[in-house]
């Protein structure tokens, strides 16, 4: 008997679950890296927003805050994106 046969008959919820996790390695790791770069950059863009409307080094904080806003999108993106070949793989 091989050891797929094997897995196969022992639990099909766990045969699925490592069937899912072959298709799409670290989905978790890179969901949370995500999240976590997203965070980290829409609590820098409220913090150059804050400092644009204080009038604060306008100069310097408009290109911060476009930077923030687009590694925000970007993870936005990727995530979306994540989600969306999860759901097409099942």
């Amino acid at each position: 008997m091989t050891n797929s046969k094997r897995l196969k008959q022992t639990n099909p919820e766990q045969y699925a679950r490592l069937k899912a996790e072959i298709a799409s390695p670290y989905k978790g790791l890179r969901q949370f890296i995500y999240l976590a770069c997203g965070a980290s950059s829409f609590i820098g863009a409220m913090i150059f927003i804050v400092q644009i409307a204080a009038g604060r080094q306008v100069e310097s904080a408009l290109p911060n805050l476009a930077v923030q806003v687009g590694v925000l999108a970007l993870m936005i993106f990727l995530f979306r994106l994540e989600q969306k070949t999860v759901k097409t793989k099942q």
